[in-house]
């Protein structure tokens, strides 16, 4: 047995004795931990970028087929993630059926689709004024088409959900008309819901700012919220994590949402100034840790059921090679749920109702300063992956071989 072999068994002895003291049932844990499993994006297997500059570190996939091949090698190793979840048009299949064997043979299926009104990309009208809030009838119509168009693709592929963020604004006071351009919008994803079939759900995002920086059609959850009333009780509200001023209170959010049953899902990532997209749980563990609580929570006070909500990364990776980036936000994600699986909620609801704001906190802090490595270690050995998934990628040197078999200036789609 090698030496980390040995510690990893010694750590996961003395987590199970102590869990056992509080209770916890170290298998059902690990199921748990087992079953979570969170969808990749087409567009995060590229090297990342900003505004201002983007650099390529070889290998990146020059086509769908190999960005499958990639996420395949993660689900391999991490065992945390069974979906990709596409961006059309920069990843449109040009052989569905193909695409479907391949992403079978990794035991990848096919998560929320994404449409892109936020680029010119060669259609015919340009998005430059907004897309679907446009003043132009033409180009909203031309949104809404697209959209409708990524369903058909979604369909194909056994996809169940169709994402919407819009970059629709205005940079200046003056320049849109703040209630005409909330209703087009409304009526264009009435539109939109209405194409899509009975059994999918629209994930509606939002957004404080970026790239419009005066005034953003959705702004926030809870224009977000108020039109997807508006189109039926498959619209709901997707959280991305980047999306939010700074210190929002999401965990606040998500518990809001899910009390009306409104949480569609997240984009997970992680912030320090605004929509940064650094790794998840790189900057605010806890913060990540707290909405967690509240999710687990919820589902287990049946507010919204666990099942219906959907999870992905979205993330960008201007300095990392993005597959280590994606190994480390799985086990980020895996680590903060598997803390907020400890907390000890019948002694966290007591000390609210009594008022205790000293115990709740050491409920709180007592599950997020437990070191759960080991038992997202354990889950991932488990089910089939490397004990050390970072470890193994850099030891045989992976990165070396997808540049030596894709070349050193490939450059995968997306941003």
């Amino acid at each position: 047995m090698s030496t980390s072999d040995q510690f990893h068994k010694k750590s996961l002895d003395l987590l199970y004795e102590q869990l056992a003291l509080k209770g916890k049932n170290l298998t059902s844990l690990i199921s748990e931990i087992s079953a979570f499993q969170i969808a990749v994006p087409s567009w995060a297997l590229g090297a990342g970028g900003t505004r201002f500059g983007r650099f390529s570190i070889g290998g990146e996939p020059r086509n769908l087929e190999e960005k499958l091949e990639d996420i395949g090698l993660l689900a391999r190793l991490t065992k945390r993630t069974d979906a990709v979840s596409l961006h059309i048009p920069w990843d449109i299949p040009q052989d569905v059926d193909a695409i479907k064997q391949k992403a079978a043979s990794f035991g990848i299926g096919f998560d929320a689709m994404n449409s892109n009104t936020f680029q010119d990309y060669g259609q015919p009208l340009s998005y430059k004024m907004g897309s679907l809030s446009n003043a132009d009838s033409a180009i909203r119509k031309q949104a809404v088409e697209h959209n409708l168009q990524v369903i058909e693709t979604g369909k194909s592929l056994g996809s169940k959900g169709l994402t919407v963020w819009l970059a629709d604004g205005s940079n200046f006071p003056g320049q849109a008309h703040f209630r005409k351009a909330l209703r087009w919008t409304t009526e264009s994803l009435q539109e939109i819901y209405v194409g899509m079939p009975t059994n999918w759900k629209l994930l509606l995002e939002y957004k404080p700012y970026e790239p419009n920086f005066y005034h953003t059609v959705i702004p926030d959850w809870g224009t977000s919220a108020l039109i997807c009333r508006q189109l039926g009780d498959r619209a709901k509200v997707l959280v991305d994590l980047g999306h939010h001023l700074p210190n929002t209170n999401i965990e606040q959010i998500v518990a809001t949402l899910m009390h009306q049953d409104m949480l569609a899902g997240f984009h997970f990532n992680d912030s320090k100034f605004g929509d940064d997209d650094l790794s998840t749980g790189s900057i605010k563990p806890y913060q990540l840790f707290l909405i967690f609580c509240e999710l687990i929570g919820g589902s287990e006070e049946k507010a919204q059921a666990w099942e219906s909500v959907s999870w992905m990364i979205d993330a960008s990776h201007n300095t990392k090679d993005p597959i280590e980036d994606l190994i480390q936000a799985l086990e980020a994600i895996s680590q903060a749920y598997a803390k907020a699986l400890l907390v000890d909620r019948k002694k966290l609801s007591q000390c609210q109702m009594d008022g205790d704001a000293v115990g709740a906190q050491e409920v709180i802090q007592d599950a997020f300063l437990t070191d759960v490595r080991a038992l997202v270690r354990e889950a991932r050995i488990q089910s089939g992956g490397e004990a050390d998934p970072l470890n193994f990628y850099r030891k045989e040197k992976i990165r070396e071989k997808l540049i030596a078999k894709r070349g050193k200036d490939t450059q995968a789609s997306g941003l």
